[in-house]
């Protein structure tokens, strides 16, 4: 079975990554190519990083991080091959300009910088209403 962009199915979308309700901090791809990835997640009233309406700094690098494994699980989809499980390696820059409340749906860009030996370095770009909310850089690592 085939699936076609945009995704926005919770279940297919969270097959994709290792991580399980209540920590999955994704839910939908919009976008896909080997360097990048568009992902999507609405904050919702029963996410364990929101603290009294608002998406604190922790739940948006662990939103990146997963946006970044998301690109990932997708790449292994389409080779038909079970995605490797991976962490992060590295923080090398985190800047947060505001962080999203309740109701917001954040759209985050992956750029990938450069993948070598079960290590990646990616750009996350985090935006609420076409609006930067969040930069950083950081390094993934695969099992």
């Amino acid at each position: 079975m085939r699936i076609s962009l945009p995704i926005n199915d919770k279940n297919f979308v969270e097959s994709l990554i290792p991580q399980k309700f209540p920590f999955v901090m994704v839910s939908g791809i919009s976008e896909y190519s080997e360097e990048h990835l568009v992902s999507g997640f609405e904050i919702k009233e029963d996410n364990i990083f929101v603290h009294e309406g608002v998406f604190q700094a922790s739940g948006l690098i662990e939103h990146q991080a997963q946006s970044v494994a998301l690109h990932t699980g997708y790449k292994f989809y389409l080779l038909g091959k079970e995605a490797p499980t991976g962490y992060i390696g590295a923080i090398k820059t985190f800047e947060a300009e505001t962080l999203p409340k309740l109701g917001d749906h954040l759209i985050s860009e992956v750029k990938i910088i450069n993948e070598m030996m079960g290590v990646t370095l990616v750009e996350i770009i985090t935006k609420i209403n076409g609006q930067i909310i969040a930069k950083s850089e950081m390094k993934t690592v695969v099992k």
